[in-house]
């Protein structure tokens, strides 16, 4: 009699610390309200996806990279993405329009906010890298690294709508409403 209460303890002590665990990463994830920047994004999206040369490619390629990735991955790799917009996409685009380049200012801002916010999780060891999440983050990098820094920025930037989307979908009720 003995064994079965203590086997039925012990897996309602691993599911208890686990829920404990998966709410602690998802308190330390996005705390802002992403509505503002899918809004400067949807100003923008005809304008720069009209300028990609390539509608055939994608950087992210949704179905097989983000979508893949386990709630224990999503901290890291929404921070790796954010790195990876702030510290290739914003940086190797070249936007003339002011009023686009406001917008892209804006939703760069935004995302640097994030990842100070994400910084700190990390700092308290609470946003760990796993495989997956570094299998997937190289993926989209060598997607990138196959275009010419211009044409994947473009690229990289008409897709921002999937990376809201993912950030949104895996981190509800951690955004500001």
């Amino acid at each position: 009699m003995k064994a079965p209460c203590v086997s039925l303890w012990l897996v309602a002590a691993v599911f208890f610390l686990c829920s404990v665990r998966a709410r602690g990463l998802r308190r330390c994830l996005i705390s802002m309200d992403l509505h503002h920047i899918e809004e400067a994004f949807q100003e923008i999206k005809k304008t720069i996806q009209a300028k990609d040369p390539f509608q055939n490619v994608t950087i992210l390629s949704t179905s097989e990279t983000l979508h893949r990735i386990k709630p224990l991955d999503v901290c890291c790799m929404t921070k790796n993405l954010l790195a990876f917009y702030v510290d290739k996409v914003f940086k190797d685009h070249q936007e003339l329009n002011p009023q686009i380049l406001r917008k892209i200012s804006s939703i760069a801002n935004s995302f640097l906010y994030m990842q100070k916010a994400l910084r700190q999780c990390q700092e308290q060891r609470q946003c760990h890298c796993r495989d997956e999440a570094t299998n997937a983050t190289r993926i989209i990098h060598s997607n990138y690294d196959q275009l010419e820094a211009p044409s994947a920025a473009i690229k990289s930037l008409g897709e921002l709508d999937v990376f809201l989307a993912w950030i949104d979908k895996n981190h509800q009720g951690t955004s500001a409403a």
